[in-house]
């Protein structure tokens, strides 16, 4: 509660991630339904599902605010069950966010198939992208259904950064190989 302005802004900076999501998410598909529209669908409709998860996710970050604030109905609970309760919504949080990377995952793997089967990204960003959402899958369901080994399974998060990382830098310095990708689009038109 000492830092509640901070919190706070942690919040809504998480929330604005999201909202930017949305913009690259249609960038992704315009790029990727060339390929295979249907599958580039599906990993729109994945990124969205994860986007929804975990914004629905940032309510219980704002429980702990509530339930450590001053109002008259929290004098029925002790302050010790309080902290309590402030403590299990943000660890609630840590869970909302592995059930929402699940759908990450996904969009991972299909964006990966399609960045492999493009033919104007190179390959090793599919393959990076797919192993990403493999990442992601393997360590949110060791969160899910072996909580005592997520710990050691959560360093498999930095084979996603290097795939999610290069895929953007990617774009960032190169971009697409435009002659290619206008060979396709006529044909998803």
């Amino acid at each position: 509660m000492a830092s509640q302005s901070l919190w706070r802004i942690g919040i809504a900076g998480d929330i604005m991630l999201h909202v930017f999501d949305i913009p690259v998410m249609l960038v992704l598909y315009m790029l990727l339904k060339s390929v295979c529209r249907n599958l580039a669908l599906l990993g729109l409709l994945f990124n969205l599902t994860q986007t929804a998860v975990l914004v629905a996710n940032k309510s219980s970050l704002v429980m702990p605010l509530l339930l450590l604030g001053n109002a008259d109905y929290l004098q029925a609970l002790e302050p010790g069950q309080l902290h309590a309760l402030a403590y299990l919504f943000v660890r609630a949080h840590e869970y909302g966010f592995g059930i929402g990377l699940v759908f990450f995952g996904f969009t991972c793997l299909v964006q990966g198939y399609l960045l492999l089967r493009s033919g104007y990204f190179p390959r090793p960003l599919g393959v990076l992208m797919a192993i990403a959402g493999l990442s992601y899958l393997a360590n949110s369901f060791s969160l899910i259904l072996a909580p005592t080994y997520a710990e050691r399974i959560a360093p498999v998060l930095v084979i996603a950064l290097i795939g999610e990382l290069s895929l953007s830098l990617w774009l960032i310095v190169k971009g697409v190989n435009l002659p290619e990708w206008e060979k396709r689009v006529p044909e998803s038109a």
